[in-house]
């Protein structure tokens, strides 16, 4: 089955909301905590960067609704495995984006950059998170 160009970004745009409103969940539980401190300003970045292909391809932005749909885990240990389990499905969303969006070299070149920081920033700052929280 071939996805059209929104259906491709609207799967990025719901998967950086979607980790947006839980690091930020977590934030508000946690207080000012790392690496979600750091990784949901990071996750606004990559809103920001598919917003404008929104924007230039002039196709309909997606509300966010995952504010409201979001838990909170119990434990920060919880929530940085939750995080590293969320960027590896990251990686492999954008490995199906990808495939998807040959057409267009600019799509590609964001989800590239977006698969990149999550494959080696985000996940390995979950991996220390439960490294330092598992002792």
């Amino acid at each position: 089955m071939t996805q059209t160009l929104h259906e491709i970004l609207t799967e990025a745009i719901e998967d950086e909301y979607k980790a947006r409103a839980t690091y930020r969940r977590v934030l508000e539980k946690f207080g000012d905590v790392r690496p979600f401190s750091n990784i949901v300003e990071a996750e606004q970045r990559h809103i920001d960067a598919l917003l404008l292909l929104f924007e230039n391809y002039g196709l309909r932005v997606p509300e966010d609704h995952w504010p409201e749909r979001v838990a909170t885990p119990d434990t920060l240990l919880a929530a940085c495995q939750a995080g590293v389990a969320a960027e590896i499905d990251n990686a492999a969303m954008y490995d199906r984006l990808l495939a998807a969006s040959s057409d267009y070299p600019d799509v590609q070149r964001v989800l590239r950059n977006l698969q990149r920081a999550s494959s080696e920033n985000h996940l390995p700052a979950f991996q220390r998170c439960v490294e330092r929280e598992s002792h």
